[in-house]
């Protein structure tokens, strides 16, 4: 028998730095280190994102596509407001140099439509 091929590691978890404590409609992130921010820019693929927030806090989260939209995990902000789980749109991306910026559009049902991608 033929030795079993070596364990997968998971996919990476981008770092998207958002440009405020918490997200709503209009709000951006920066999706770094992705390996082609341009090509994602143009036609986005899902992915982990580990959202850091402006407080220093942080939260991870599910982008997807075919209607793009970010999940969210529960979390709390550094003044102690508990956020529960959400779901938003994501209204754009913009290339701007080696990252992505995402700006959120209106709140998504939660599960997300399309949630498989």
């Amino acid at each position: 028998m033929p030795p079993a091929p070596p364990p997968q590691s998971p996919p990476p978890a981008y770092l998207a730095l958002c440009s405020h404590t918490h997200l709503f409609p209009g709000a951006r992130c920066r999706l770094q280190g992705l390996p082609h921010p341009e090509a994602f820019a143009a036609a986005p693929e899902p992915v982990d994102v580990h959202l850091r927030f402006s407080d220093g806090t942080a939260a991870p989260a599910d982008l997807r596509t075919a209607p793009a939209t970010l999940s969210v995990a529960a979390h709390t902000t550094a003044a102690g407001t508990p956020l529960d789980e959400s779901a938003w749109f994501v209204k754009g991306f913009t290339l701007d140099r080696d990252e992505v910026e995402m700006t959120i559009g209106a709140r998504a049902p939660s599960p997300p439509p399309g949630a498989a991608g």
